[in-house]
């Protein structure tokens, strides 16, 4: 079968041909440029701490050893502190990295990846597609026609397959517009990072009053100031003085030294493509959408497209087309960035309403810190990862559904597991490879040998059960999960969200569940008869780490 055409070798791109190769599909990734990235530090990306864990298990790089983790978060407004986090085990810090950096590991992992073919200087002018397949041609040295089972457009926000596909990309333009300077110097807060509402000091030019300051490594800081609206220059002359009265003003009065790094002016425009998918053809990252307003991370959105979309790619592309599983994409992760976006639309006027009689109101700075904070950090509805509660791949509701700490279509916590050869792994290293994760809750398995509890109790019928499902799936073993009884079974997508959790072993409860989450009909289970439904619509088995095997009256193939 043809390879998935992936055009744009950004974060998202290069991301989604690692994703797609894990489960051994090939890909060819169509790069406009040269193959190299520039190295700019006033370009750089926060990410949640799912994400990076993502990388980090693609790419076998220490992305958290390349960037930096932030020690704690602060806010002030004027001379007030208004709130402080220290981070910690039960509070994951952000990761801020150069952009460059994080793809300079991927493109180092793509090296020596047999799956992907990464070709440079070719810029796609044409896409063509038919049912069997879609063929894009790309003009440069090396123009040509290339042949693919789906192509997906990680082209940025000027994407031409979005423009060919003839989609219409809606939104808002500059939305906000920063200053921004990367320089090496030292600040009395170490590596925490803040944001600074009002300072007390007067800023040469036009300015809206806000400063944020993200440490990355090696002693470097990226300082955003932000500017009122219009387009008034920012000179050199101009950012260098922003830069020694901010540093002035942080350190008691006079500039410290520092090493000015680089400079330049980030315009964050609010928009979204009307469509994700039109056939064979996908959008991902600044291609199907942008924000970036009030601290919510594009990159850290866009990665998350490539984890959704690579598995429901995988499945189509081994077993054949599951249209049902492929609309999926563009229902779940278009939602989630709608509604982010709607969000960060109805914060602005509040946040930025600086001479408004509100701004006054006592408690309203607080209220304001407040989602700032959450845009900064990943919580609250401006920051926190998206759930897919609504997806067409919810299970059935059943009597045999319980409650645990994580809601149906949100991402599971990151639990130690027993995998299928008694080894002690970490629930998250389980994920991206095609399978659905089953996980038993079974405390005291952790200080017993394998050998002793796999044949006992309900083990044996929950792995008869496993093994009949309607798509390869992993029987793992945690001691516990939070908010999750003795004998819970969680049912996890293989991009790491719950589909459901069962009080106990129901086959016919959990053969329905799966057979929802791969995009088959979302019919009840059957009457519990201890043998599971008969033969799936969907796909029987994919290309993950166990293959289930069939019966006559397992379902077949």
């Amino acid at each position: 079968m043809d390879p998935v055409i992936i055009v744009g070798a950004g974060p998202v791109g290069l991301t989604l041909a690692l994703a797609l190769a894990r489960q051994e599909v090939p890909s060819v990734v169509l790069d406009e440029g040269p193959g190299k990235d520039e190295q700019r530090l006033a370009r750089s990306v926060v990410l949640r701490e799912d994400t990076a864990a993502l990388l980090e298990r693609l790419t076998g790089f220490p992305i958290g050893e390349a960037g930096c983790r932030w020690a704690g978060w602060r806010s002030l407004r004027r001379k007030q502190v208004m709130r402080e986090i220290t981070f910690d085990d039960g509070e994951p810090a952000p990761l801020h990295l150069a952009q460059h950096v994080l793809t300079g590991a991927l493109r180092e992992t793509l090296a020596g990846e047999r799956l992907v073919r990464v070709v440079v200087d070719s810029r796609v002018d044409a896409v063509e597609q038919e049912a069997s397949g879609v063929t894009a041609h790309t003009r440069g040295p090396k123009g040509t026609w290339w042949r693919g089972s789906y192509l997906v457009g990680c082209d940025g926000p000027r994407s031409t397959v979005r423009k060919l596909q003839d989609i219409r990309f809606p939104g808002r333009t500059a939305v906000e517009r920063h200053a921004v300077a990367a320089l090496r110097t030292e600040l009395p807060w170490g590596a925490d990072a803040l944001l600074h509402r009002m300072p007390p000091w007067r800023m040469s030019g036009p300015s809206a009053g806000e400063i944020t300051g993200r440490p990355l490594p090696d002693g470097v800081w990226r300082l955003d100031w932000l500017l009122p609206p219009g387009k008034d220059l920012v000179t050199p002359e101009l950012l260098v003085a922003r830069v020694r009265e901010t540093l002035a003003g942080w350190c008691g009065g006079s500039t410290p030294p520092y090493e000015l790094l680089d400079t330049g002016v980030h315009t964050v425009h609010h928009r979204l493509a009307r469509r994700w998918r039109a056939g064979r053809v996908f959008l991902a990252g600044d291609a199907a959408h942008l924000l970036g307003a009030l601290g919510t991370q594009g990159v850290d959105e866009g990665l998350r497209d490539a984890d959704n979309l690579a598995w429901k790619l995988a499945l189509a592309w081994h077993h054949g087309p599951h249209e049902a599983l492929l609309d999926s994409y563009q229902e779940e992760r278009r939602a989630v960035v709608a509604a982010r976006l709607r969000a960060a639309d109805q914060a602005l006027p509040i946040l930025r309403g600086g001479s408004a009689l509100r701004s006054y109101v006592p408690g309203s700075a607080r209220g304001h810190d407040t989602l700032l904070t959450d845009g900064h950090l990943g919580t609250g509805p401006l920051g926190a990862p998206g759930t897919y509660a609504d997806s067409p791949l919810a299970a059935p509701v059943t009597a045999s559904e319980t409650e645990v700490a994580t809601l149906p279509g949100a991402p599971v916590e990151d639990v130690r597991v027993t995998a299928e050869d008694g080894s002690f792994v970490q629930l998250r290293d389980r994920m991206g490879r095609g399978a659905l994760l089953v996980v038993l809750i079974a405390p005291g398995t952790g200080v017993w040998a394998r050998e002793h509890w796999v044949s006992a109790g309900i083990m044996p019928r929950l792995a008869a059960a496993v093994a009949a499902l309607p798509h390869a799936a992993e029987l793992l073993v945690a001691e516990s999960y939070p908010g999750a009884a003795a004998h819970t079974v969680l049912l996890v997508r293989p991009d790491g969200h719950l589909v459901t959790a069962l009080s106990g072993v129901h086959p016919d409860d959990l053969y329905a569940a799966a057979e929802a989450a791969v995009g088959g009909p979302r019919r009840a289970a059957r009457a519990a008869s201890g043998s599971p439904p008969g033969p799936a619509s969907g796909p029987a088995s994919g290309p993950a780490s166990k293959t289930s095997s069939r019966t006559s009256s397992g379902g077949g193939e």
